[in-house]
């Protein structure tokens, strides 16, 4: 084993060498660069899966096996190369990192099953695969992998198996039911993590009646199913849930109903003309809105450049892609060609749940185990996005035999925000003015999207002609209902009939690989006091005004910052080596806009998975075995998690002068209530982050746009003034003629 290891490794290290070579020899314009965080193509992705299966040693098959007892490539994404390398070839045309795939291997038919992770490469044609593996090198367990589509398969015919049994209960209960079923079927939600300890793999299971909307559509009737073994049949229920009542089987509650000693329900018939939960409108507005809003156009053409997942803008440019795994990556992000950021990523997502239901009482959501980046689906052109945005398609491989192409999941547009990026009336306080200053506001916006199950979240990427730059999150979708019994109210509110809005707290964390003029970069917070001073002027009088109080944050125990605590309101990155005109060190600034709250007591169970959801902020230092905050096996076991955030800050690495990384948390409480029926709105449900530069440049960059307007009387009577634009005439085309159209198949 050791002799073909080092064998595969001396095959690595030719392969970094040719495909270096070529890379050197290649253009190094923009597009070039920014391939190197490209995603995978569909057709390397199909030769990395060839490859895998052509591989004896390891026993593959395809995911199509019915059977859980068998070993299944499950993911395959991009694999990064290190930073370093990356910067190399960014910065210094040095040689090409080499291409490589990330690929998850379910090993289902071993004596002890387990989960194991390769980097296979060199890309596109692969001939090598190595062991990968997180920080500490802990065993990914069987037990925590994401649910396939077989477990489904065989969870689906569990539930079969049991609601068959509680037919004649279903029926009076909801006038739907699961087995042979044809247009009143009920449908289910399974919720997560599955279990209560590492090592377990029981779900909960939520029966809802199976219409447009299903999500508050649940009928009382949870059931806990065990479906720990690749043997679909050992598993077996564990308990059942009706109308606040538990039973230990299925035929027990059949029994006991059956002699009237069950307290009973009956929910209110159902028809298609109950509208509740669909989006159909109902009521009136005083003005009319059965005609189109105002659209955005371009009277003369794009102002920005998509080539690839090359991005430029204004001052501008950034590469991107969108993994399997997590979601939204940036990369390479510039301003007037210098690196604000090597990686602005979404990490993770999580809604805490509370309820008097065990569903309810159980769900803690933690997406990145439900692949974020692989429910992106097509974008609705001018809903989602304008009609006038670029659309971009993505491909995964993740629980699939072949790559899947979505189509319009990325969109990019310029819009105007409707408020002036800065302006100034220059009165004469005389009933005129010297002059009007105004410069118009446009921003670029990157957004993807992620439904997960119920909730939709919409991901977007900001960028500001001034050299800031906007991170911002709505969340929207349906709400997670559970069945409302009279304790419910505790938990929630009651949106309709037996139906609970369960409270929740969501939180979703980023990375912010910040370089600012350079790497070594330092940390710093900037606080006022107030202090209180003989007036120099008046030596009876004291002054009371305030002061900056600064503070070096020297260690990251120093600069992490725990919910519940002050957070300071000026966290400064800067490079203490680099000065601008007027001796200021360059910096730049996290600024927040989140109402985020810890969702569990610090070290309890669960949230051993989330310990990055304990900050506000945390800084490290970059180190390669500490690339992400979470993992996708975060979800089915929190309680062991591969990926345990808590370890980046133990040994309390000095942070003067370093590569830094801030992990950003961010998020909402959520009290459901009946506005969001149908569906959670956006207004008041955005949260976000902004960076913003703090004497990184000599004076506003936005200096630079010609989108300025200047007016100035020619003389006292104001009778004729000068306009200085630097925009020629609005020409152009305003709207597409082509009728709205939308397919979602992926």
């Amino acid at each position: 084993m050791k002799t073909m290891w080092n064998s595969l490794i001396w095959l690595s290290t030719l392969c970094y060498v040719i495909n270096s070579a070529s890379g050197h020899m290649s253009s190094s314009n923009g597009l070039n660069k920014a391939s190197l965080f490209a995603d995978l193509t569909a057709a390397e992705m199909k030769n990395v899966y060839d490859f895998m299966l052509s591989q004896k040693e390891l026993c593959l098959s395809t995911s199509k096996m019915e059977t859980l007892a068998t070993n299944t490539v499950f993911m395959i994404e991009l694999h990064l190369p290190k930073k370093r390398h990356a910067l190399r070839f960014l910065d210094r045309n040095d040689l090409r990192p080499r291409r490589q795939a990330r690929v998850v291997v379910f090993f289902g038919d071993q004596p002890h099953p387990n989960v194991t992770e390769y980097v296979v490469g060199p890309l596109p044609y692969p001939y090598y695969y190595l062991p990968r593996g997180f920080k500490g090198n802990p065993p990914i367990t069987f037990e925590s992998r994401p649910v396939s589509g077989p477990e489904y398969f065989h969870l689906s015919k569990k539930i079969h198996e049991i609601t068959e049994k509680a037919y004649i209960i279903l029926k009076e209960t909801s006038g739907f039911w699961y087995h042979n079923c044809t247009d009143r079927c009920l449908t289910f939600s399974d919720i997560a993590p599955r279990g209560l300890a590492s090592g377990e793999r029981r779900s909960w299971i939520i029966l809802q009646r199976s219409v447009e909307g299903f999500f508050i559509h649940p009928i009382g009737f949870e059931m806990l199913i065990n479906h720990k073994s690749p043997n679909p049949k050992e598993w077996t229920v564990e308990k059942i849930w009706y109308n606040g009542q538990y039973f230990d089987s299925v035929d027990e509650l059949v029994e006991k109903y059956n002699k009237g000693l069950v307290k009973k329900i009956k929910l209110s018939d159902y028809t298609k003309d109950d509208l509740f939960s669909t989006y159909i409108p109902r009521g009136e507005f005083k003005t009319q809105t059965n005609i189109h809003g105002p659209k955005l156009f371009e009277p003369q053409g794009k102002r920005y450049r998509v080539d690839g997942n090359y991005v430029q803008y204004t001052g501008w440019s950034f590469a991107f892609r969108v993994r399997s795994s997590a979601g939204i990556q940036l990369f390479d992000i510039k301003f007037n060609d210098e690196r604000i950021a090597y990686e602005i990523a979404l990490q993770e997502a999580i809604a805490f749940y509370g309820g008097n239901t065990p569903a309810g009482m159980q769900t803690k959501y933690i997406d990145a185990g439900w692949g974020m980046g692989i429910v992106g689906y097509e974008l609705a052109k001018g809903i989602d996005c304008p009609e006038i945005a670029t659309y971009l398609d993505t491909y995964n491989f993740y629980d699939t035999d072949k790559p899947v192409r979505i189509q319009n999941a990325i969109c990019i547009f310029e819009q105007t925000t409707a408020v002036p990026l800065r302006r100034h009336f220059n009165s004469n306080f005389k009933g005129g003015y010297n002059f009007f200053g105004a410069l118009e506001n446009h921003v670029l916006v990157l957004r993807t999207t992620s439904t997960v199950f119920n909730y939709d979240y919409i991901w977007d990427f900001i960028f500001y002609q001034n050299g800031v730059m906007e991170v911002k999150v709505h969340a929207t979708g349906y709400i997670h209902a559970t069945f409302f019994t009279p304790e419910g109210t505790h938990y929630g509110s009651k949106v309709y009939d037996h139906v609970l809005g369960n409270i929740h707290t969501h939180l979703v964390n980023y990375k912010v690989d910040l370089d600012i003029a350079g790497r070594e970069n330092s940390f710093e917070t900037l606080e006022v006091k107030h202090e209180n001073i003989t007036n120099p002027w008046s030596p009876e009088h004291f002054v009371v005004q305030p002061r900056l109080h600064r503070t070096r944050r020297e260690r990251e125990q120093d600069a992490s910052f725990p919910f519940r605590k002050p957070l300071p309101k000026y966290l400064i990155f800067y490079n203490p080596n680099k000065e601008n005109k007027w001796s200021n060190k360059r910096g730049y600034r996290i600024q927040f806009n989140s109402h985020a709250d810890q969702v569990l007591p610090k070290g309890w169970k669960e949230e051993k998975g989330i310990t990055w959801g304990r900050y506000h902020v945390a800084v490290t230092c970059h180190k390669e075995k500490e690339i992400t905050s979470s993992s996708i096996y975060t979800q089915n076991d929190p309680w062991k998690p591969v990926v345990y955030f808590e370890d980046y800050l133990r040994d309390n690495q000095n942070i003067i002068n370093q590569d830094l990384v801030a992990w950003v948390t961010v998020g909402f409480l959520h009290i459901p209530h009946s506005e969001d029926i149908p569906n959670t709105a956006t207004p008041g449900n955005g949260v976000g982050f902004f960076l913003r530069p703090f004497n990184f440049f000599d004076e506003d960059p936005s200096l630079a746009s010609r989108s300025t307007v200047i007016v100035r009387p020619k003389d006292e009577t104001f009778s004729e003034v000068e306009i200085q634009r630097w925009t020629p005439a609005v020409v152009g085309k305003c709207l597409s003629e082509t009728p709205f159209y939308y397919n979602g198949t992926y």
